[in-house]
């Protein structure tokens, strides 16, 4: 966690369970295909990052970063669970 905070900065780290049960209702979402999910989430994580930030390239930045994390961490959960 202590090289996660390195580049991720401790306010954006809110964004990961927010983009993570955003991604989880599109999931969940029939007309959705899956493929789009990590897209939006790029998208909405982005933009909420430069709300947030005040600043287009460092809230950019962030905002990819926080995508990778919630989408590493969904993958994680999910292959822990599957166990195959």
């Amino acid at each position: 966690m202590h090289d996660l905070r390195e580049f991720i900065e401790e306010q954006m780290l809110i964004l990961v369970p927010v983009l993570y049960v955003f991604g989880m209702l599109l999931k969940n979402t029939p007309r959705v295909p899956d493929w789009t999910i990590p897209w939006a989430l790029l998208v909405v994580g982005t933009a909420l990052a430069v709300l947030l930030l005040e600043d287009p390239l460092h809230g950019v930045i962030q905002g990819v970063l926080v995508t990778g994390a919630t989408v590493l961490a969904h993958q994680l959960v999910k292959q822990t669970l599957k166990k195959k």
